[in-house]
């Protein structure tokens, strides 16, 4: 499925699979700090890539955050990864991880990947997240701290 200006959506399902089979390949949370702490992060240690953990915007003010490009380029070269890698971004539901997917493709990065329904998904009809799309719903690790 195209992407726009990122390289391409993916299910959270194809991501995993690509985070455990391919050298290189990355994921970026892009939630905030409250999020991650309060809301649980994506357990990669069974995988073998990296889960890499910088701001899009930050809370409470929900600026963006003016060195994520930078951050991110830093953080996923002294990981092993480069500009041809398979990187994945997710955030709650999809919409800051689109446009800092496309942040880092338009920094270089050609293989850009927006987590389709984030970590947590929209809301059920109870207005409960988690449970109708997303990482959580697929069942995929993650932990809570």
């Amino acid at each position: 499925m195209s992407g726009g200006q990122y390289y391409a959506e993916a299910t959270p399902e194809e991501s995993w699979d690509v985070l455990l089979s391919e050298p290189g390949a990355a994921l970026v949370d892009v939630r905030t700090t409250a999020e991650w702490a309060f809301v649980g992060l994506p357990d990669l240690s069974g995988a073998g890539a990296s889960l890499l953990r910088v701001e899009w915007q930050s809370y409470p003010a929900m600026q963006l955050n003016p060195a994520f490009v930078e951050t991110v380029d830093r953080e996923l070269r002294a990981a092993g990864s480069g500009p041809g890698s398979p990187i994945f971004f997710i955030c709650r539901s999809g919409a800051r991880s689109a446009a800092a997917a496309a942040a880092m493709t338009a920094a270089g990065y050609s293989r850009c990947y927006n987590v389709a329904g984030g970590f947590e998904g929209n809301r059920d009809a109870s207005g409960h997240r988690g449970t109708v799309e997303g990482w959580k719903s697929a069942d995929l690790p993650w932990v809570q701290s």
